[in-house]
């Protein structure tokens, strides 16, 4: 079946809406990402519904309360190329103290890849020069999450 242009804008329009009252609903709030289950019922309304990789970033203050959360970067139906260097760059434009770094799984395997640990490690080094804590890195699948901070992966 193939959507129409009006559909799919209508669809974009909508799920957009849905971030920015998310990201609202949080910075409003000032909540404070105390736990993996709150990053991960963050990230879930966030990436659930995704086709393809998407690679998001939460910067938050010294107090774990989100500043502002980021797409930073797309991807394809099974990989995104993410850039160390921007997400460094951001996070310091910001005065993010710390960040959770979270990303889609459109297959619905849960696993973390090697390439999916090795980019985190390579996060959390860069990171790490400016005094930017790295504080999780969540994997969403569906409805599924884990939480590399939970796994010991971090």
């Amino acid at each position: 079946m193939k959507l129409s242009d009006n559909t799919l804008n209508l669809i974009a329009e909508t799920l957009q809406a849905i971030e920015t009252e998310t990201s609202a609903l949080y910075n409003a709030k000032r909540e404070a990402f105390t736990s993996d289950q709150i990053a991960a019922d963050y990230f879930k309304i966030k990436l659930s519904h995704l086709e393809s990789e998407q690679f998001e970033v939460a910067f938050l203050d010294s107090q774990h309360r989100l500043i502002e959360c980021r797409t930073m970067f797309k991807g394809t139906i099974n990989a995104a190329s993410v850039y160390p260097r921007e997400v460094a760059k951001l996070a310091l434009e910001l005065n993010a103290a710390v960040v959770i770094l979270a990303h889609n799984h459109p297959s619905g395997l849960l696993e973390p890849s090697q390439a999916d640990i090795s980019i985190t490690n390579k996060l959390k080094e860069g990171l790490a020069l400016f005094d930017i804590n790295t504080l999780d890195h969540i994997i969403v699948a569906g409805n599924n999450h884990i939480s590399f901070s939970s796994r010991g992966l971090l």
